[in-house]
């Protein structure tokens, strides 16, 4: 049997992902981070580029981090920085950089940006966050689920806020694994039907299940896993008011918490607006595994670098 392998590869989208290498990725994430010595010089002299549209914490930190540890470096390249921001290209950049680096990760609005880095290229391109994906976070959020419910199956996994990128990964990566998530929306503000349509599909296959509606209440009842994000993302400031008055209702909070199972995780991807889409209470509560999750950015990353570039 032909040995699995990720070496090479792009990750645009979790769909990109079979369930074998998602397995893979969550099981080298799981023994780098049980004996992380082991792999100190594992990318020595790999060279990792950072491009950076949107501002960031966990991402640019827990990758740059994660090149330092694995024994090779990453350089942050923000768009100030780039000759993008003086029209050069994205597939033009591409082709430089390819000469440099070893791989290539991408914090961009459009995720058509990422397709043509991908494209273009000749490394290895990952997808850091765009409009329509966040792959990265959801590794690391399955990670998470794994280590405190030890499955995906038989869970009853509630998204409640925006059907963002966010949302589109962690759908995808959940119903992959054959596991039950709902997702509660505010009306207007629903993943794509591309995205749905997607899911759908795969559920087919794995014997997953995907459930969209518009009532966070119902949608939290008896869950095992309850998932925030923020109700305004970055490069949609100007609607912040409106998005406060739409998304009423849909606050993780401790009324909402009780319709949950007693021992419901509660998780959030970060950075939260306290008072908005979760309160102090809930984030800084029992149930939260916030910062375990936050961790796990750092271990799932380690993972897809290592087999992405070993």
């Amino acid at each position: 049997m032909k040995k699995l392998s990720l070496k090479g590869r792009h990750l645009l989208s979790i769909s990109d992902l079979s369930i074998p290498e998602i397995e893979l990725i969550l099981k080298t994430a799981r023994t780098i981070k049980k004996n992380p010595k082991k792999f100190a010089s594992a990318l020595k002299g790999k060279n990792l580029g950072m491009i950076f549209q949107k501002p960031s914490t966990r991402t640019r930190v827990s990758f740059e981090v994660a090149m330092y540890q694995l024994g090779g470096q990453a350089l942050n390249l923000t768009s100030n920085e780039l000759q993008l921001k003086r029209g050069e290209t994205v597939a033009d950049t591409a082709r430089v950089l390819s000469r440099f680096l070893d791989a290539m990760t991408a914090r961009v609005f459009s995720h058509n940006d990422v397709l043509e880095l991908a494209k273009y290229g000749t490394i290895p391109v990952i997808n850091a966050l765009s409009d329509y994906e966040h792959p990265c976070q959801a590794l690391a959020d399955v990670l998470t689920i794994l280590e405190h419910k030890k499955t995906v199956k038989n869970l009853k996994i509630t998204y409640i806020g925006d059907g963002n990128n966010v949302a589109h990964s962690l759908v995808l990566a959940v119903v992959k694994l054959g596991g039950y998530i709902q997702v509660a929306t505010p009306k207007g503000y629903e993943m794509q039907d591309s995205l749905i349509q997607t899911a759908h599909k795969i559920c087919k296959q794995t014997g997953g299940k995907l459930v969209v509606s518009h009532d966070p209440q119902a949608t939290a009842d008896q869950a095992d896993v309850i998932y925030a994000d923020v109700w305004t993302s970055m490069g949609q400031e100007e609607e912040h008011k409106k998005r406060l008055a739409d998304f009423q209702g849909f606050q993780i909070n401790s009324d909402l918490l009780t319709r949950a199972k007693k021992d419901c995780i509660v998780m959030h991807c970060l950075p939260a607006h306290r008072g908005e889409e979760i309160t102090d209470e809930v984030v800084d509560g029992p149930n939260s595994v916030v910062w375990d999750q936050a961790e796990n950015r750092l271990h799932a990353q380690k993972a897809l670098l290592y087999l992405v570039l070993k």
